[in-house]
C-alpha cells in the first residue's frame, strides 16, 4: 500500500509540477505528516526531489527527471476502456482502479500532450443520468459485475413485473443505458439471452461455478439488435389526433424518435389555425393516455374512441376540481368557507 503511494506521489509530482504537502495530502486521502514521510523516504531512495518554503512553495522534481515506473498493472489494463466514465466506474467498484490508470497515463504523456488532456477534461464531461433523476441505485451492481468479468453463475432473487422470482443466472455483460444498469444473462441451457434490471436485483449469491460464454457473442451488436426489436415491439397501436403549432413542438421534446417521425411522416396541411392531423403510434391505451396529457388543450384524439373518451373523462374531473366555486379539498374537509367567498 505504502509503496503504491510513494509511486502516486512521484507520478502527481511529474503530472502537475508542484504542490504543497496539503494539496498532495488531498489527493492520496491522508495526512500531511504522512507526506512528510514519505518525502523523506523518497529522498533515501535517491529520488531528486526537493521542497520550498512560502506561500509559493511545495514539493518538486528536478527539471527533466522523470519516472519509468508508469507501466499499468493488470488491474489497471483491464479497465483501461472505463478511464472516460469516472461516475460509471465508481458505481461499478472500479473508482481507485481508474483513478489510478489516469494519474499513470497522465505522467506518461509528453508535456504538450499532457496539458491538452487536461483541458480536454476540463471542456468535455459526461453525465449520463436524465435531468429528473440521478440513475439507478444498484447494491448489487458491483457484484454483478464481478460475475460478468469471471464468467460465474449467480444465483438472483429478482423483483419482475410478475412478482419476486429466483432464478440462476449467466452473465454476458452490463450496459449502461439513460443511467440504467442493466445485465445481459441468460439462464443455464438457455442460449438466447434477456435483460434484467440490476436495481431490481433483491439478492445475489455467487457461485463457484464457471460458464463458457458464446464465443460469437457480441454485446455491442446483440444490444443494439435488442434496442431496435424493443422499440418495434412497443408500439404496437396507433392514434388519429390533431396537434396545435404548439403542441407539436412539445411533442418534439416529450416523444421518442419514432413517434415523431410517425408524426412528421403521416401529418397533413396545417388548417387556418396552424393544428394538423396526424398519426402517431401507441403503446397501449394507458401510456398514450399519460403521454398525451402531458400536452394540455394542445392535443385533440380523434380515434380510437376509447383513448379520446378516457382523455374527455380526465378533462372533465379536472374541471371539476379546479372550477372557481370548489373549495380545496383541505378546506372541504375543514368544513371552511371557500375561498373564492373571502368578503372584502
Amino acid at each position: 500500500m505504502r509503496a503504491s503511494r510513494l509511486l502516486s506521489v512521484l507520478l502527481l509530482l511529474q503530472s502537475h509540477g508542484r504542490l504543497t504537502a496539503a494539496q498532495l495530502a488531498e489527493r492520496l486521502a491522508v495526512s500531511p505528516r504522512t507526506i512528510y514521510r514519505d518525502v523523506e523516504s523518497l529522498h533515501a531512495a535517491g529520488i531528486p526531489l526537493y521542497g520550498e518554503a512560502g506561500h509559493a512553495g511545495g514539493y518538486q522534481l528536478v527539471d527533466g527527471w522523470r519516472t519509468r515506473l508508469t507501466g499499468l498493472t493488470a488491474e489497471e489494463a483491464d479497465r483501461l476502456f472505463l478511464a472516460g466514465l469516472p461516475g460509471p466506474a465508481d458505481e461499478l467498484g472500479y473508482g481507485d482502479v481508474v483513478a489510478a490508470l489516469q494519474l499513470k497515463l497522465h505522467a506518461a504523456l509528453p508535456a504538450p500532450l499532457r496539458d491538452r488532456a487536461t483541458q480536454l477534461q476540463q471542456r468535455f464531461h459526461l453525465d449520463t443520468p436524465g435531468w429528473y433523476a440521478d440513475g439507478d441505485a444498484s447494491p448489487e451492481l458491483a457484484r454483478t459485475a464481478e460475475a460478468v468479468w469471471r464468467q460465474h453463475r449467480v444465483e438472483v432473487r429478482y423483483r419482475s413485473w410478475r412478482g419476486e422470482v429466483t432464478r440462476v443466472l449467466e452473465p454476458y455483460g452490463l450496459v449502461l443505458k439513460g443511467g440504467r444498469w442493466y445485465v445481459v444473462a441468460t439462464q443455464p441451457g438457455r442460449y438466447e439471452p434477456a435483460t434484467y434490471r440490476v436495481n431490481q436485483i433483491l439478492a445475489l449469491t455467487p457461485l463457484a461455478q464457471e460458464f463458457e460464454r458464446p464465443a460469437d457473442f457480441d454485446l455491442p451488436t446483440w444490444w443494439r439488435e435488442h434496442v431496435v426489436g424493443f422499440r418495434a415491439r412497443l408500439h404496437r397501436d396507433e392514434a388519429t389526433v390533431r396537434l396545435s403549432p404548439a403542441g407539436r413542438e412539445r411533442l418534439r421534446e416529450i416523444g421518442s424518435d419514432p413517434v415523431v417521425a410517425a408524426v412528421d411522416a403521416s401529418a397533413g396541411p396545417p388548417d387556418a389555425h396552424g393544428w394538423v392531423t396526424a398519426v402517431l403510434p401507441i403503446e397501449s391505451l394507458t401510456h398514450a393516455h399519460g403521454d398525451l396529457l402531458r400536452l394540455g388543450a394542445d392535443v385533440e384524439v380523434l380515434t380510437p374512441v376509447a383513448l379520446r373518451e378516457r382523455l374527455a373523462a380526465t378533462a372533465a374531473g379536472l374541471a371539476a376540481l379546479y372550477a372557481p366555486t370548489a373549495q380545496p379539498a383541505r378546506q372541504r374537509r375543514r368544513g371552511g368557507p371557500p375561498l373564492a367567498s373571502t368578503s372584502r
